[in-house]
């Protein structure tokens, strides 16, 4: 029952919706239409064509428990699914063999011929789905494409497209208790976007990583990320979520993610240190501006984000204390009159 209530908990807090088990056909796959849109490629003359990604439950799953089992080291994954309209429709999921770093992935020889021969396998085996992305972590330091991942993305978008790159920072997934997910496509070289960054939600961007975010963050765009499940997944994410409930429920958040908790913090205090000291320098010269009020407001924001994810984990931690502290313990007896 309380494996039950935590995987429709889950569901809840990351919006994956129920389509209807009479429409389950919507998301079977039509080779001929596949075939249609591919022919036609409305993205090659609309840059901004794909607005949206629908993730199924599964392959959420299967990804944030790939992202977690890498800890520090980035992972990487390849994504099945296909088009509808102006949407990518993703289906499943599956790890690639890439050895990463606490800063970069990169898929080398081995993983493209694992990744050929799992489509080639897949195809025999009757999964007519086609590769329509990749999937990489940001282990604490959020959703967004570094220098080599614009990289890696464009040479994906004109060799293969379409296609689509998603990131998971599973240590703000644990964190939030929400997944931390976000899906790009980048720009060709020779588009200039207009207001580019403009209207992009705010997030929390480490010291040493702000340079290579605010370098490259023109040269893609953010598409909005949506969960489903369908009748026949019911059963498989019962399988997985069992998995999934047993390390979860095994960790605290404030345990498993304390080295990132200290960097957070850590990170907070030289923003706060560098705001101070780009203060005075304001008031040596005796200039004004909104940039005073920005930095403290992103100050503010992170501060009260740290804030946020400390007291979920207290929260948790307090919870299972409660549910589990003396289970297996033998009663009290009544006292005897």
């Amino acid at each position: 029952m309380a494996i039950q209530s935590a995987q429709r908990a889950w569901e809840l807090e990351n919006a994956v919706k129920l389509v209807d088990p009479h429409r389950d056909a919507l998301y079977a796959y039509d080779e001929a239409e596949q075939k249609a849109i591919n022919a036609d490629r409305p993205w090659k003359t609309n840059p901004h064509h794909f607005k949206n990604v629908r993730i199924s439950a599964i392959a959420l799953l299967k990804m944030v428990m790939h992202a977690r089992s890498g800890g520090p080291i980035e992972i990487m994954g390849l994504m099945q699914g296909k088009i509808a309209g102006d949407t990518f429709v993703v289906t499943d999921a599956v790890r690639l063999p890439v050895e990463g770093t606490e800063t970069r992935v990169n898929a080398g020889a081995e993983a493209d011929e694992y990744a050929a021969q799992f489509m080639i396998k897949s195809r025999e085996a009757g999964t007519l789905e086609n590769a329509v992305g990749w999937y990489h972590s940001h282990p604490g330091y959020g959703c967004w494409l570094s220098g080599i991942d614009v990289a890696t993305q464009m040479l994906h978008q004109t060799h293969t497209d379409p296609f689509l790159a998603v990131v998971i920072d599973p240590d703000r997934t644990i964190s939030a208790g929400k997944v931390e997910i976000g899906a790009f496509r980048t720009f060709p070289e020779d588009y200039k976007p207009p207001n580019s960054g403009a209207g992009d939600e705010y997030q929390t961007i480490p010291l040493n990583k702000i340079e290579d975010f605010g370098a490259h963050a023109s040269q893609y765009y953010s598409l909005e990320v949506s969960h489903y499940k369908s009748s026949l997944d019911s059963y498989l994410l019962e399988m997985l979520w069992n998995k999934y409930w047993v390390s979860t429920l095994s960790q605290s958040p404030l345990f498993t993610n304390r080295e990132y908790s200290s960097k957070q913090m850590l990170d907070l205090s030289q923003k706060i240190k560098n705001a101070e000291e780009s203060l005075r320098a304001q008031a040596r010269g005796g200039l004004r501006g909104s940039n005073k009020d920005s930095q403290l407001d992103k100050i503010v924001r992170d501060s009260n984000k740290i804030a946020g994810e400390e007291i979920t984990g207290l929260l948790a931690g307090d919870v299972k204390a409660k549910l589990f502290n003396g289970v297996g313990a033998p009663s009290a007896e009544a006292p005897v009159r």
